[in-house]
């Protein structure tokens, strides 16, 4: 399958590092930008288009263009899939997301904790609100496990997700549990699922991505 994972959040984009990826998107004849890949998958961010220590210091309009040209002056080819990675809150990246393109479904991602959840609620809503399925939750940073004694540690809070869930109508999708090596494998730019696929926290990952395209709607031919 080809997917392709385009990086929505203009103030802090954080693909390029994670994907380790740099420099800028060269242009086609029509004068479309060309994703940068890494791993098999084509990559759009801001990231690329600005000094990485840069501040963006954007008003809400100037936030909808830059959303709507990452969208459409991207020449992203064939694809199957395109993930969009979209920031906290129902802001404008949302609104201009949700308004420009035909959306199969949102997950929405979020800690245990009840200040997470405060805005994972209302993300859930926003989406409903402009017709967008919801797909399920995912429960991050569910459980510390410490790599001496194997004793897990709920520092976020245990079932936070799962109660929003129920509250929402919706389904848990999956738990990634707070690991050193998905930092880590973040960090340097080599994804756990690609530096260590057969760890723990990969196969939480790989269970999460199968969930999510088992309820996606069947493209037509």
């Amino acid at each position: 399958k080809e997917v392709g994972l385009l990086d929505a959040d203009i103030y802090g984009p954080s693909i390029p590092k994670m994907m380790n990826l740099k420099g800028n998107p060269e242009l086609t004849p029509k004068n479309l930008m060309r994703p940068l890949k890494n791993y098999g998958i084509a990559c759009m961010s801001m990231g690329f288009l600005i000094e990485e220590t840069a501040p963006v210091v954007w008003r809400g309009l100037m936030v909808m263009s830059a959303v709507e040209k990452l969208l459409r002056q991207v020449d992203w080819g064939q694809l199957d899939y395109l993930v969009i990675d979209m920031p906290p809150g129902t802001g404008d990246v949302q609104l201009s997301v949700s308004q420009n393109i035909p959306i199969a479904g949102a997950v929405i991602i979020s800690t245990p904790q009840d200040v997470a959840l405060l805005d994972a609620h209302k993300g859930a809503e926003m989406f409903r609100k402009v017709h967008v399925p919801v797909l399920g939750l995912v429960q991050n940073m569910s459980v510390f496990q410490c790599p001496k004694c194997k004793h897990e540690t709920h520092i976020f809070g245990s079932d936070g997700v799962r109660d929003l869930a129920k509250t929402l109508g919706l389904d848990i999708l999956g738990d990634i549990p707070l690991h050193v090596n998905i930092r880590e494998t973040c960090d340097s730019g080599q994804p756990v699922v690609i530096s260590q696929p057969q760890s723990d926290a990969a196969n939480a990952y790989l269970k999460i991505a199968m969930e999510i395209v088992r309820r996606l709607p069947v493209p037509p031919a």
